[in-house]
């Protein structure tokens, strides 16, 4: 019949007009402020630093290589590099950023400081509630401001944070297995001593090799 598809098509937003006003499960109009409603962990907003372990400065998983910055698309990201190195949450030596701030009023919570940092180290947040009557200062966080925990990483994206936390620990295993490799390379070498000169050249012999090199 002529027109079939259009009516079936009415038909089915007539459907869901009349079941969101009806259905327990359609009704999703909170109260807002009074009543929130609970946030998808698909939820992105603005991004934050991750920290590992108590201390946040310590904690940090950033290691101000910057490619975020390079990469945001309205250039809100600013790093300075420190010009030493201290430890990180797991004692080994890292650069590490000495400002690092976001202009959370440019920021289009694009998400691609997240997909290239290659530590782990920003994510997305879910906090959306930042208005200020402060347009500059008040929503351009510093380092200290953007640093959340691990355990913050967890609770508003908990799958994804245990998959990035799974693939880390692998990536700890290998390290740390090819550190004692390298050390125990290291101390059998230290215990063999010092190289052997053939049997066939004497001591003389060595000693005129060695004069002749000089000479040279």
């Amino acid at each position: 019949m002529l027109g079939e598809g259009i009516l079936k098509g009415l038909g089915e937003t007539a459907r869901n007009f009349v079941g969101s006003y009806v259905s327990a499960e359609r009704l999703t109009t909170v109260q807002y402020p009074e009543e929130r409603a609970p946030h998808i962990e698909a939820t992105r907003d603005f991004p934050f630093l991750v920290y590992d372990g108590t201390d946040w400065e310590a904690g940090l998983r950033c290691v101000a290589c910057q490619i975020c910055e390079k990469e945001c698309p309205p250039k809100c990201i600013y790093i300075v590099k420190s010009t030493d190195k201290k430890p990180d949450a797991f004692g080994k030596p890292q650069i590490y950023p000495t400002r690092f701030d976001i202009d959370i009023s440019v920021c289009m919570s694009c998400q691609i400081c997240v997909e290239v940092c290659p530590f782990e180290a920003i994510k997305m947040d879910t906090e959306f509630e930042l208005s200020t009557t402060d347009r500059f200062g008040g929503l351009l966080y510093d380092r200290k401001e953007l640093a959340k925990s691990n355990e913050h990483y967890h609770k508003i994206h908990p799958t994804e944070a245990a998959e990035v936390d799974a693939r880390l620990a692998e990536e700890k295993v290998k390290v740390d297995a090819k550190a004692r490799a390298v050390a125990a390379a290291a101390a059998a070498k230290a215990a063999a001593g010092p190289a052997q000169a053939p049997a066939h050249i004497t001591p003389k012999l060595a000693a005129a090799a060695a004069e002749g090199d000089k000479q040279e």
